[in-house]
């Protein structure tokens, strides 16, 4: 497997983390979490509360909450892998934040999330939107065997 693989990730839980230290270890790609500048309490999370910072983010399609550093040298990867949790059936902003501070043209974009119900397809239709220029693959729900799906979709 080529070192030319990022498996970027969001988790607010740790569940997203794990399947991305999964497919980095499968796939024998690098690491790196897409971290918030001002991290997320249990509070912010509390997607019943109207007004925690989660639900104010997702109810404006605007916002880019900040990404704590910057990715290695982007220029070397030709394969992103891209995980999160699911949040009204979407990618959180912070995702969003990290599809826009790049150059994505012509590079392979493999969407993973996790979730208690939801699916991927709302998120991969607006990933699509923000990378036009990307090379997408289908994504998939990554509750379980992540490392497996992973090897299948890099061929």
């Amino acid at each position: 497997m080529g070192k030319n693989i990022l498996v970027a990730y969001f988790s607010a839980s740790g569940v997203t983390e794990r399947a991305a230290s999964e497919i980095a270890a499968a796939t024998g790609g690098d690491l790196y979490e897409i971290a918030p500048a001002v991290p997320y309490t249990e509070r912010d999370l509390d997607w019943t509360d109207k007004k925690s910072r989660s639900t104010v983010e997702m109810q404006d399609d605007a916002n880019r909450p900040a990404i704590k550093g910057a990715a290695a040298d982007m220029d070397k990867y030709d394969t992103v892998f891209i995980g999160f949790p699911v949040w009204w059936y979407v990618e959180p902003r912070i995702v969003d934040t990290f599809l826009e501070s790049y150059d994505f043209s012509g590079k392979t974009l493999i969407p993973f999330a996790t979730s208690g119900g939801s699916g991927i397809a709302g998120a991969e239709e607006r990933m699509k939107e923000l990378c036009p220029k990307a090379v997408w693959k289908k994504g998939k729900l990554v509750n379980s065997g992540a490392a497996a799906w992973a090897k299948i979709v890099i061929g």
